[in-house]
């Protein structure tokens, strides 16, 4: 069993405009900007048989690059915050692909985590109701002006996620290219 998740990488130069205003945050616990990426689907606890067909899957798909930017920060959980991100902008291909990669890991036997697509990097995590939550709300607001970008996504990445006591930490296991036709209507 590996546990996996799809996403697009991240541009050096974006990486490092995100760890510098990371820094800056008060966030509890930051993640490691070499994990920073725009998740599309996450796996779970897949069989390995499993794994090889979700490949298989992910190497037919033809699908197109596409224009992403980052403007702003957000937080998930409410009025009990459990993460910090960084907003993706995204034209109407991102969502495309998103749709596209999860239909072609259910084809091939996986049981994506079935969330509402709400394209973000994650920069920092916390416990709900640990968080300073006034603060963080106040970085949100002071972070407006944030951009990175824009770039053009040109591959998504099948990735293994190992657990550890200070974080998960990521390998690339396969790459697949963003050079397809338009891929159109879902």
């Amino acid at each position: 069993m590996t546990r996996c998740f799809i996403a697009l990488p991240l541009p050096d130069e974006v990486r490092s405009r995100l760890t510098v205003a990371q820094f800056l945050l008060p966030l509890p616990r930051k993640v490691d900007p070499a994990g920073f990426h725009i998740s599309l689907a996450f796996l779970g606890e897949v069989d390995d048989r499993v794994l090889d067909e979700v490949d298989l899957a992910l190497s037919a798909l033809r699908l197109p690059g596409f224009a992403l930017d980052l403007r702003g920060f957000g937080m998930f959980g409410g009025t009990r915050p459990r993460s910090f991100h960084a907003v993706v902008q995204g034209d109407a291909g991102l969502a495309r692909v998103q749709a596209r990669v999860v239909r072609a890991c259910v084809m091939a036997g996986a049981a994506p985590e079935e969330r509402r697509f709400v394209p973000h990097v994650t920069l920092g995590r916390f416990a709900p109701g640990l968080a300073d939550a006034l603060r963080l709300e106040r970085a949100v607001a002071e972070g407006a002006a944030f951009q990175a970008g824009p770039w053009r996504a040109d591959r998504f990445v099948l990735y293994r996620s190992d657990l550890h006591r200070d974080g998960a930490r990521y390998s690339e296991l396969a790459s697949y290219p963003l050079t397809g036709p338009d891929a159109g209507a879902i």
